[in-house]
């Protein structure tokens, strides 16, 4: 019983990391990214303190979010 789950999760194991794959190698995605990363490139050399201000605004929100006081 135990050796069907553990095949079973290999399979499924494999199946995932084979869709992730395809996913990364997919070139319309590729090009998707890389035309987001432009435009975010973009937008922070025209705004670079407000890029600053949201960076740390952020990662402050992402501490708060993360290190709880229980």
């Amino acid at each position: 019983m135990n050796e069907e789950i553990i095949q079973n999760l290999n399979e499924r194991l494999d199946s995932a990391i084979g869709r992730g794959r395809e996913i990364l190698e997919d070139e319309e995605l590729q090009v998707r990214l890389d035309e987001l990363r432009e435009r975010s490139e973009n937008t922070i050399r025209k705004n670079p303190l407000a890029s600053v201000a949201i960076g740390l605004a952020v990662g402050f929100i992402a501490a708060k979010i993360f290190t709880s006081d229980d």
